[in-house]
């Protein structure tokens, strides 16, 4: 999945999140909200961090950050977070500048999920967007270290669990097991028949010789 999490947020009050795995991205996201500038300034700005980016886009005072696997690429995330804006502001107008802290979470986290999942894994995201050609502006987006932005002395660690990957691992696993179990099991039943067809050759020729040999002549 290319988007992990996202949050809509009024200066570093935080109206609605959701995340799609078990991580800290959340704790992250609050600590870089306190780090971007508190005026009305359009701004898209992308903080790194191992394999994962935070991106952020800051408009009209409402702030809307997502966190995406590094190959994700910009304009996936962006795309998604313009269309999260749109979405907020539509949806409830004039209450995000006096709402209280996650008030519109139980409603608009469904929201974030849905879109996520779309933007994820829908190829359709990416090229009605770049049809549209809405997110030109995400060339100038500013790509910082967020270490550095969030300027602590010891490393920040981002933990993303890994148990999809893990169940994804097991998964194949299994499948290698049983294959491997089949690929025995035939070596078995071919190595069987053939020792019941040498068994059976070396009976026929004993069986001949002591039917036609010269010592049994009652045989013949």
């Amino acid at each position: 999945m290319a988007i992990l999490y996202a949050l809509v947020a009024r200066g570093t009050v935080v109206l609605a999140e959701f995340s799609a795995t078990s991580t800290n991205a959340s704790t992250i996201a609050k600590q870089i909200l306190e780090k971007v500038p508190g005026n009305n300034n359009d701004s898209n700005v992308s903080y790194s961090q191992d394999r994962y980016v935070f991106h952020v886009k800051r408009t009209d005072g409402l702030t809307v950050l997502c966190m995406a696997e590094e190959t994700a690429g910009r304009r996936i995330p962006f795309a998604f977070l313009e269309d999260i804006h749109q979405r907020f502001v539509r949806t409830y107008g004039r209450a995000v500048h006096t709402a209280q802290a996650y008030a519109m979470n139980d409603e608009f986290s469904r929201v974030l999920s849905q879109q996520i999942e779309y933007y994820s894994n829908d190829p359709n995201a990416d090229r009605i967007n770049r049809i549209k050609g809405e997110m030109s502006q995400v060339r100038d987006v500013m790509i910082e270290n967020i270490d550095k932005v969030l300027d602590r002395g010891e490393r920040l660690e981002l933990l993303v669990d890994k148990t999809a990957n893990m169940q994804g691992n097991t998964f194949r696993f299994r499948k290698q097991a049983r294959r491997f179990r089949s690929t025995v099991w035939w070596r078995n039943c071919k190595l069987t028949l053939l020792l019941i067809l040498v068994l059976l050759v070396i009976i026929y020729i004993a069986v001949a010789f002591v039917c036609h040999g010269p010592l049994l002549p009652s045989c013949i």
